[in-house]
């Protein structure tokens, strides 16, 4: 693993992939590295504009490269639902669950969900179980969602999941970054039960430049911290194209295991990808469960063929 870059991903030929949030950052790296290697590529993204423009760009940036645009927004449980139902493969072999929103004013999704939990969680959820036909049916097939370092800030409040009673954005975001990590425990451990060979596991970038962290202080015209945030990615954080190696390492490495936790090697915050530390209460198989539960219920997505 010591090392280990995009040179090194395995070849990815007949395969099919779907990267959520692939317009841009480490989404679009991932994308472009796995249409590099032959898979041809979904880029699922909220704007047709920006993702037709960046499969564009990975067809003219690789020769021979297979790329297209899907719509999806996660916040809008109909259009996650719209992405699934026309979907043009009948097997899918890798769904990397990259899209994230961090640090936003509160705000609420199309369908009523804290925008953090809804876009980082629930969304993804609900994708990965309506795709789930689809992967079972590809041998080898692997689920990467990708979390944060920042997770370890905050576990989940399942009594308050959409920050009703308290809302602080920093908070928010590392629960989200919680669930998405007790989501692909327990993933894990139901296609272990249900003796798929399907891999659910998870990634972070550690500390990569992207406009994620920008995002926030633009949607409420915070010029002062927009800035900030712009010199701590210049001075401090690695590129994007190295902040998507462990989530292609996830995605394609052969010794990845179910529910493992990849990340940068130095700090968790830069570097060749390695294991990861994860905070203890990601592995609780209650939590776990319980999240499960209550994201069935809020979305209405039910994993039939995963059973508790």
């Amino acid at each position: 693993m010591s090392g280990w870059n995009e040179r090194a991903v395995p070849d990815q030929r007949g395969r099919v992939a779907v990267v959520t949030g692939a317009n841009s950052g480490i989404g679009y790296v991932t994308a472009r590295e796995l249409a590099r290697k032959g898979a041809r590529v979904v880029l699922a993204c909220r704007s047709e504009v920006r993702g037709s423009e960046a499969a564009d760009r990975i067809v003219a940036e690789v020769p021979g490269a297979e790329a297209q645009f899907g719509r999806l927004d996660l916040g809008d449980l109909r259009s996650v639902r719209e992405f699934a139902a026309t979907f043009p493969y009948e097997r899918l072999d890798l769904l990397v669950n990259n899209a994230g929103v961090m640090a936003m004013p509160y705000g609420t999704t199309v369908d009523g969900f804290e925008t953090q939990f809804g876009v980082n969680h629930l969304g993804h959820f609900a994708l990965t179980g309506l795709l789930l036909p689809a992967l079972l049916d590809a041998p080898d097939a692997r689920i990467v969602t990708v979390s944060s370092f920042m997770h370890a800030l905050a576990n989940i409040d399942i009594d308050d999941p959409n920050s009703e009673r308290r809302y602080s954005r920093w908070t928010a975001y590392s629960r989200s970054k919680t669930a998405n990590l007790l989501f692909t425990h327990e993933l894990a451990r139901r296609l272990a039960a249900a003796g798929s060979g399907v891999v659910a596991t998870a990634a972070h970038p550690g500390y990569a430049a992207t406009n994620l962290q920008t995002a926030g202080p633009q949607a409420e015209g915070r010029r002062g911290a927009e800035r900030l945030m712009e010199l701590g990615n210049r001075v401090f954080a690695q590129p994007a194209e190295a902040g998507a190696l462990p989530s292609l390492y996830a995605a394609t490495a052969p010794d990845v295991h179910p529910d493992s936790f990849y990340g940068p090697r130095l700090a968790m915050w830069r570097g060749a990808p390695a294991r990861s530390w994860r905070a203890p209460w990601t592995l609780n198989d209650a939590m776990g469960q319980r999240l499960w539960a209550a994201s069935e219920e809020l979305t209405g997505v039910v994993y039939g063929q995963l059973k508790a």
